[in-house]
C-alpha cells in the first residue's frame, strides 16, 4: 500500500515553487540581518565572521535557492523526467533551511556539523539534477552539474577556513562561487534569452550564434581564473576587455527594441548588462581606478540580483499556467532592484563621501523590490496551476 505524501501541497509540486518562495523570503531576511550587522545593532556568536556570512548567504543561500528551483524545473522540461516533488522536495528544502539557521547555533552545535549540513546541499542537488540528465543521455547538460560541483568546492573552501583546516581560503571560495554563478548565468542565458524574446515579442526571430555563446563563457572563465590566481594589471584588463566586447556583441544579437515594452524581458537584458558592467569595472580595478568591490557588486547585486528576480518572475508565471505579463507591482520591483544596484555600484564612484547613505538607499530599494515579489508571487507559488495541469 502506497503511503500518502505528507507534503502533498501545490508549494511542493515542482522545484521552482518551494525554492523561489524560500529565495524571496531569504532576500528579505538576510539583508535585514546584514544591515543590522553592518550598523552594529545586531551582534551574537556566529559560525561565520560578519562579512563572510553576508557573502556566503547571498551566494550560497539566496542565489543557490534560485538555481535549485530553476534547475529542478528546467531539467524536467528538458528530459521529460520527473524531478523532486512532495516529501523529497520538502526534505531538500529543509536541508537548505538548516544550512541558513544552524550557523546561529555556533557554540551549541559542533562546527563540523554546521559545515557538513550546509555543504551537503549542493552535492545532493547535483545528484538529483543529474539523474534525469544521465537517464535520457543528455550529456551536454552535465556541464551544469559541473558548475554546481564547482560551487560546492567554493563552499568547501569557505568552510575549510571557518573550521581552521586551512588559512585564507574563504576569500578564494567566495571568488569561486561568484565565478560559478556568473558562468552558469551566461550558459543559461544562451538557452533562454532568444526563446523568451521570441515568446515575449510575437513575430520576432532570434538568430542563435553558438560561437558567441562559447566565447562569452570562455572569456568569463579566463577573467575569473586570472582573478583566482591573483593576475592583475594589463593581462587582467585585456581579458576583461575581451569579455566586455564578446558579451556586448552576444547581447546585441538578441536585442529587439520592443523589449522595453515588456518588463519580463527588459529586466533580463538589464541584468545581463550589469554583468557586462562588472567586466568593465574589472578593467578599471585592474589599474586601481575603482575598488574591486564595485566590480564584485556589479556582478552580484546587479547581475545575479536583477537576473534572478526577473527569472523567478517569468518562470513562475509560465509554469503556473498564467499569462506571461508582469503586473505593475512587479514592474516597479524590477525598477527598484536596478536602483539598488545603481546606488551600490555606480553612485559610490561619483559620490564616495556619501557611501553609507548610498548603501542605505540601496538596501531599502532591495527590500522594497523583494517585498513586492513576495507579496505578488507567494499566492502564485502556493496555489495549484490555474489551467489544472500538474506542476
Amino acid at each position: 500500500m502506497k503511503s500518502q505524501p505528507i507534503f502533498d501541497y501545490p508549494l511542493f509540486a515542482l522545484g521552482f515553487r518551494a525554492f523561489f518562495a524560500l529565495a524571496g523570503l531569504a532576500a528579505l531576511i538576510l539583508i535585514v540581518f546584514w544591515n543590522a550587522m553592518f550598523k552594529g545593532t545586531f551582534m551574537m556568536e556566529h559560525y561565520f565572521s560578519d562579512s563572510y556570512w553576508h557573502a556566503h548567504e547571498m551566494l550560497l543561500g539566496y542565489a543557490v535557492a534560485v538555481i535549485a528551483g530553476f534547475l529542478l524545473t528546467a531539467v524536467k522540461n528538458w528530459t521529460g523526467q520527473q524531478t523532486l516533488s512532495g516529501d523529497q522536495l520538502a526534505s531538500l528544502c529543509l536541508l537548505w533551511l538548516y544550512g541558513r539557521i544552524m550557523p546561529f547555533y555556533a557554540g551549541l552545535l559542533p562546527d563540523a556539523l554546521i559545515a557538513l549540513v550546509d555543504f551537503a546541499f549542493l552535492p545532493v542537488l547535483a545528484y538529483q539534477v543529474s539523474k534525469p540528465i544521465i537517464h535520457t543521455q543528455q550529456y551536454k547538460n552535465l556541464s551544469l552539474i559541473g558548475l554546481l560541483l564547482l560551487l560546492a568546492i567554493g563552499n568547501g573552501l569557505i568552510h575549510a577556513e571557518m573550521l581552521g583546516l586551512q588559512e585564507n581560503t574563504a576569500a578564494t571560495g567566495i571568488q569561486l562561487a561568484v565565478a560559478a554563478i556568473i558562468i552558469l548565468i551566461l550558459v543559461i542565458a544562451g538557452r533562454v534569452f532568444p526563446f523568451f524574446t521570441e515568446r515575449g515579442i510575437p513575430g520576432t526571430l532570434i538568430i542563435r550564434n553558438p560561437s558567441l555563446d562559447y566565447l562569452s563563457v570562455a572569456s568569463a572563465v579566463i577573467v575569473f581564473a586570472m582573478q583566482l590566481f591573483d593576475v592583475s594589471g594589463t593581462l587582467l584588463a585585456l581579458a576583461a576587455i575581451a569579455a566586455v566586447v564578446v558579451n556586448i556583441v552576444r547581447l546585441a544579437g538578441w536585442y529587439v527594441q520592443r523589449i522595453w515594452y515588456v518588463p519580463l524581458l527588459w529586466v533580463l537584458y538589464a541584468g545581463y548588462s550589469w554583468i557586462i558592467l562588472g567586466f568593465i569595472l574589472t578593467v578599471l580595478s585592474a589599474y586601481s581606478v575603482v575598488q574591486p568591490s564595485l566590480a564584485l557588486h556589479a556582478f552580484t547585486l546587479g547581475g545575479i540580483g536583477v537576473l534572478t528576480l526577473g527569472m523567478m518572475a517569468r518562470v513562475s508565471l509560465g509554469h503556473t499556467g498564467r499569462a506571461l505579463k508582469a503586473s505593475n507591482a512587479i514592474a516597479i520591483a524590477f525598477a527598484l532592484i536596478n536602483v539598488a544596484a545603481l546606488f551600490r555600484v555606480l553612485l559610490p564612484i561619483a559620490m564616495p563621501d556619501w557611501y553609507e547613505n548610498l548603501i542605505y538607499i540601496s538596501t531599502l530599494s532591495w527590500l522594497a523590490a523583494f517585498s513586492l515579489f513576495v507579496f505578488v508571487y507567494m499566492p502564485i507559488l502556493t496555489r495549484a496551476r490555474i489551467d489544472g495541469r500538474e506542476g
